[in-house]
């Protein structure tokens, strides 16, 4: 299928996690055949051999890694299985390689995926419990000292998760390109979406109609999003490169291919990856996943392609193109715009927003409510309420960029909150590094 001719060679690591142990159900798409075929393929090619690709095995991430990002109800503890800590580590254990050198950059191919698991997590929503990139991206704050980030999510449905995470971060710039959510699960996604009162423009959404194909893709990349990080000047760039997009891919509807991947992800040059959704089994993920990695290694992509790989089933319409082109300005002049739009918002101290969450698997709404405590200083802090199946939860966030009198402040209202009436009060403290729970006794 590939002949590697190395251009740039660029020493990658992969760590490679099927779970095994771990579905929703032994027919449902998120199983660990995804991972499987690719896994052959990988070997099949002979990568295994390749000098400057590195493979690593995963760790186990902890319920420390778990805590330092989400409230989960009741208790993370309760929630996850061996196999979210796994998938977790294993985006860490990418990340480590890349910042202690051991390799240039890293390909975390692991399931099960987590970005749409949001900042409260009561169950498995969109086949995600905990963000794997957010615990990861929060990992190298914590342990390197990284403070800006950029995270562009190129899976087909939209990164409701990690948009939630990150919504009040300045620090994060966190792009989204996806099927338009009037059309595909989370329903979400909007260009209006751009992020809480201390970040707005800094959250952009990129919604492309049903089969767009290279065109649109590439209109994307390279009017929006190369301007956008050039100007951010992130410290590390992260992919979280979701391979449903694929014109086979048996619950989406658009039109991209292994090549198609491979130039994004060498335009891209992201410094970690982090796989998340991508469904079919045979047809899509040996090549889409082959065509990442050696795009990452420097290596040559162009034969990688289908067996039934034809360039003229993915030439887009005149008004696809224009619809597009209308998008990508719309974004682009969001992000100039930025600076106006939190001036705008100044004068509020506390900016109140509310709604409902659908967890989809197993079919239940949880109600949350949140109050960002806004600072001229810093990002504020962030006050949660959420109720679910019984369960309550009141929680304060504190950023990892809080200033002390917004931490001392978000401390306060913790001690001074009575447990009575919530199932748990959360303070979540990522200057400290803790999480502390005052549970109801009642």
């Amino acid at each position: 299928m590939s002949h590697f001719m190395p251009t740039a060679p660029n020493p990658t690591g992969l760590v490679l996690f099927p779970a095994f142990d771990w579905c929703i159900s032994p027919t449902h798409p998120e199983r660990e055949e995804r991972l499987l075929y690719t896994k052959d393929q990988l070997i099949e090619e002979g990568l295994e051999d390749v000098e400057n690709i590195s493979f690593f095995n995963p760790e186990i991430a902890q319920h420390k890694d778990i805590d330092r990002v989400h409230i989960c109800v009741p208790s993370s503890q309760k929630l996850l299985t061996e196999s979210h800590l796994i998938s977790a580590g294993g985006a860490i254990r990418a990340a480590r390689a890349v910042m202690d050198k051991q390799v240039k950059k890293a390909f975390a191919v692991v399931r099960p995926p987590g970005h749409h698991a949001m900042q409260t997590v009561f169950g498995d929503r969109g086949f995600c419990i905990v963000n794997i990139e957010a615990i990861m991206v929060e990992y190298i704050r914590r342990h390197y000292g990284v403070r800006k980030v950029a995270i562009v999510d190129t899976d087909c449905h939209h990164g409701d998760g990690t948009q939630d995470i990150f919504y009040n971060d300045p620090d994060t710039l966190f792009i989204s390109l996806h099927q338009d959510g009037r059309t595909l699960y989370p329903g979400t996604g909007f260009i209006h979406e751009a992020g809480g009162p201390s970040a707005p423009g800094y959250t952009i959404n990129l919604p492309l109609p049903p089969a767009t194909s290279e065109e649109g893709f590439d209109m994307a990349m390279e009017r929006v999003i190369m301007p956008l990080l050039d100007d951010f000047q992130p410290e590390i760039i992260i992919n979280s490169a979701g391979q449903d997009n694929h014109y086979t891919d048996p619950i989406t509807n658009m039109n991209f291919t292994a090549q198609g991947y491979a130039r994004l992800n060498r335009l891209l040059n992201p410094d970690i990856c982090v796989l998340e959704g991508g469904y079919s089994i045979e047809g899509a993920l040996p090549y889409t996943n082959l065509g990442i990695i050696l795009a990452m290694a420097g290596l040559d992509t162009s034969n990688v392609k289908e067996p039934d790989y034809d360039p003229r089933n993915f030439i887009q319409s005149a008004d696809m193109n224009s619809h597009i082109a209308t998008v990508c300005d719309q974004a682009l002049e969001l992000y100039k715009q930025r600076d106006r739009l939190k001036k705008d918002l100044a004068g509020e101290k506390v900016v109140k927003t509310s709604k409902r969450i659908f967890y989809d698997t197993t079919g239940f709404d949880v109600e949350e409510e949140r109050s960002y405590h806004t600072c001229p200083h810093c990002p504020g802090f962030t006050e949660v309420t959420a109720s679910g199946l019984n369960n309550y939860v009141h929680a304060f966030t504190i950023p990892f960029n809080s200033c002390k009198k917004c931490r001392d402040r978000a401390k306060d209202l913790y001690r001074t909150t009575d447990p009575r009436g919530f199932g748990s009060v959360v303070l979540q403290d990522r200057v400290a590094d803790t999480y502390e729970v005052k549970k109801n006794k009642n």
